[in-house]
Order: C-alpha cells, then structure tokens, then sequence
C-alpha cells in the first residue's frame, strides 16, 4: 500500500481523478495529466495506486460473515436486460418477514464495496439485494476501469428498469415485508431519484452524490428523499437548487445534507476520496431514515 496521505495531495487530484471516472477524459489523458503532481517524492505509480480503489483491505462485512445469508441470485428485468445477477443478503436469525433494500452501484458494475454495502445494510435487519447491471455485458470485470467502459456501454434508462425489476422481485420475495426503500451511490444516486419517481410504492430513497431528476420528472417524486452530498463535490451540486424548488414547491418530504469539506465519493471506503466521518454520520442517517419509512 501506499504511504501517501488525503493531507499530501492537492485537491486538484481529487477533482482530475472525479474527471476520469465519469468518463470525462481517457486513461491516457488522465495519467498525463496526474503526472504534473508527481513531484519530488511523490512518484506517478505511488500517486496512482494511492488514488485507485483498495478492495482487499476495505471490506467491513466479509461475503461468510456468520450472522448472514448471502448469495447470488438472478432475476428477471423484461425491460431492461433480461437476466440480471445481484447479491441477495438476508440476516440468518430472522424469525419474521423483514423491509427491503435495493443497493444501486456506481457506474462501474457490482464491485467489491457494493456488495459490502448491501451486506451492511441487511446485518442492520433489512432484507437486501444488490444487483449487477453489467449482468448482460457477462458482469462486473473484475476492476472498476474496465467496468467502466461497460457500462458506457448500456443505455441508462434500460438499467433503471432492470433496477426497478430488483424491486418487483424483492417485493415479492417470501422474506420481504413488501416495504422497500433504495440506496445508491454516484450513478446509484441518480438511480435512487428516478426510481423515486417511476415506482409509485417506493418507501423511501437515499441517494448519495446523485444526478438529479430533470424539472420534469421531479415534480414526480413521491417516496421521501435523503439526499447525501459532500460539499466539495460541485459537479453534482450544482443541480441541487433546481432540485430543490421543485421538492418545495410539491409539499415533497425530504431532507439534504451537505457534508462539509468532502469530496464526492466520501463513503466508498476504497479510495481516498472517503471520509469516515462523514461516511459513518451519512450511513447512521441512511439506516435511521429506512428504519423510519420502511418498519411503520
């Protein structure tokens, strides 16, 4: 592992590498560029490995984890891709029908910290599926560049779709209440405001750093929003107070916190962009906000 630290790099690194993974540059522009703050000490392979996600030593819930049932399944998204592979978790000792949780990924596949995540959130009591929407690319490559160009690949609306099928099949489930809110992250987030506005029995959504909803489909939204954002993360922000009005003027029920001095991607524990801080309050919100909406 590298010896960096968050305080040793510039805030323009962040920023270039929140460039490189939404698609705005390639990786040979994106290491040119990463380049020019190699400097002195700090070598470009030591700047890259320090910048790049960490799965073996982030994971905070392991896939045996004893107190957990969890195992891949797949179902079917008719409008979407067809099948569709996810991680269904379940706690082990539940005794009774449990809410659910769709967990939406990034836009890079089914990756190792999505599916950590899906199993926090059942070890908290909630029946949990986290589905993979490179499922008819042959799945999650294996490492998050290569995920990337496949989901580029997909049309976005058709993974909304296989994203609100996960909530049909998890609704239906024998394990299920019935009662069903969604988390995502970065693509996840936009996936979470939109299926806030297509599935009219959503209990709740929690976005974190997610595109907004156009004008449009906003005045839609009827599931109660909490809305994660880091403060630094200006590219997503920027559409908050359109967002905002809307909420308002529609008597929506939400609530938005902006994280301070926090980059988009504070709670993926992977890379250095998280923050524990911010990504334990957030996560304690998520949770109470689910318990609230979805356990009544």
């Amino acid at each position: 592992m590298s010896t960096l630290k968050k305080e040793d790099i510039s805030q323009e690194v962040f920023d270039l590498y929140d460039d490189y993974a939404h698609n705005k540059m390639d990786r040979k522009e994106f290491l040119q560029k990463l380049s020019l703050f190699a400097v002195g000490a700090i070598t470009l392979p030591a700047l890259l490995s320090f910048i790049s996600p960490n799965y073996i030593d982030s994971i905070l819930v392991p896939a045996n984890d004893p107190r957990l049932k969890s195992e891949f399944i797949n179902y079917n998204s008719p409008k979407g891709g067809g099948i569709i592979k996810g991680l269904f978790s379940i706690p082990k000792e539940t005794k009774k029908k449990l809410p659910g949780i769709i967990v939406v990924h990034e836009n890079r596949g089914l990756n190792p910290y999505i599916e950590d995540v899906g199993r926090r959130a059942a070890i908290e009591g909630f029946v949990t599926l986290a589905p993979d929407a490179l499922s008819p690319l042959g799945g999650y490559p294996g490492n998050d560049d290569e995920g990337r160009t496949m989901q580029k690949k997909r049309d976005k609306n058709e993974m909304l779709e296989d994203f609100i099928a996960a909530y049909n099949y998890l609704k239906n489930h024998k394990d299920c209440s019935g009662k069903i809110g969604v988390v995502g992250f970065c693509f996840g987030g936009w996936i979470s405001n939109m299926m806030a506005v297509k599935v009219p029995d959503l209990g709740a959504a929690v976005p974190y750093y997610g595109r907004q909803p156009n004008d449009k489909d906003a005045e839609k939204v009827k599931a109660p929003l909490l809305l994660q954002y880091g403060e630094l993360d200006k590219r997503v922000n920027a559409g908050w107070p359109a967002f905002e009005k809307i909420l308002k003027a529609n008597s929506i029920k939400h609530t938005a916190h902006f994280y301070p001095n926090v980059n988009h991607g504070f709670h993926n524990n992977t890379t250095p962009r998280f923050d524990k801080e911010a990504a334990d309050l957030s996560w304690e919100r998520t949770i109470a906000f689910f318990n609230k909406h979805l356990r009544s």
